[in-house]
């Protein structure tokens, strides 16, 4: 037996388990979107031509994106000062990074009502210092949604960038130093491409996390600000529309899979050898 068929054969129980307990519901789900009597596009039809339905999938894209460019900035930042600390400050930093990640996604979304609500802690402090004269209304809005995804979901990327940024060696930051270029340029002409791979698997674990999100949305946008994983919920069991939760389903998976094709093909064209 060569390698490859032995790589095949170690492969084939993970692969029809995925095929059997992932694969086959979806290709469910899909076809059920498929068996009306009206025809066979009727449901995407209804999704399409209704401005509400348009709005909400307009509203999760815009939250999703906000959040991914976010935490790219803030990731990145981080990742850098993790991935060029000493070994033992290393540790302590992506400890502090992955410690969020312990916590449920429910208890971490309360914990912004409590921050974000009109007598929490936020609006308390602000007029403690005399800053305001009375309380904002922060929650149900689409800021306090954005600002809790960012939370949830930059410690992927801290992670996902720092194991790439630590294999940049620091001799080439020194070599461009002593060619003459200036910081920004290091970091635009050497550090950025090699940190390509990194960026575009975090930004994909971070958008489709955000856009697929349900507990943050629900808990923090409520009616006035929902979005699809909530919309999902809403009509698979509170109307029981089942077709229609079904159509949800499949637009959101169809515009994941354009997404990750879309970086993917972005990862290759910026960095055709990393990617």
């Amino acid at each position: 037996m060569n390698s490859r068929t032995l790589a095949w054969t170690l492969a084939f129980p993970a692969t029809l388990f995925v095929i059997l307990c992932l694969g086959l519901p979806v290709l469910a789900t899909l076809a059920t979107t498929f068996g009306e009597p009206a025809g066979i596009f009727v449901p995407y039809v209804k999704f399409f031509t209704s401005g509400f339905r348009r709005t909400v999938l307009w509203r999760t894209m815009e939250v999703a994106l906000l959040t991914t460019a976010i935490s790219v900035a803030v990731g990145f930042a981080t990742a850098w000062v993790v991935a060029r600390a000493p070994g033992r400050l290393k540790s302590i930093l992506i400890i502090a990074s992955v410690f969020p990640l312990l916590t449920s996604v429910v208890v971490r979304s309360f914990a912004w009502l409590v921050i974000l609500g009109k007598n929490g802690i936020l609006n308390k402090t602000l007029l403690g210092l005399g800053l305001i004269q009375e309380p904002f209304s922060m929650l149900y809005t689409e800021g306090a949604v954005i600002v809790a995804m960012v939370y949830l979901f930059t410690p992927l990327m801290i992670l996902t960038l720092v194991g790439v940024l630590e294999g940049i060696p620091q001799d080439l930051s020194d070599a461009a130093a002593s060619l003459g270029a200036t910081p920004l340029a290091t970091f635009r002409q050497v550090i950025l491409p090699m940190a390509v791979p990194g960026l575009i698997v975090g930004s994909v674990l971070v958008f489709t996390g955000s856009f697929t999100s349900y507990a943050t949305p629900q808990l923090l946008g409520g009616e006035r600000q929902m979005m699809m994983g909530t919309f999902l919920y809403q009509r698979a069991m509170v109307t029981f529309d089942w077709v229609g939760a079904s159509t949800i389903a499949a637009v959101m998976v169809v515009v994941t899979l354009a997404t990750v094709l879309a970086m993917s093909r972005l990862a290759r064209k910026l960095n055709p050898v990393a990617a």
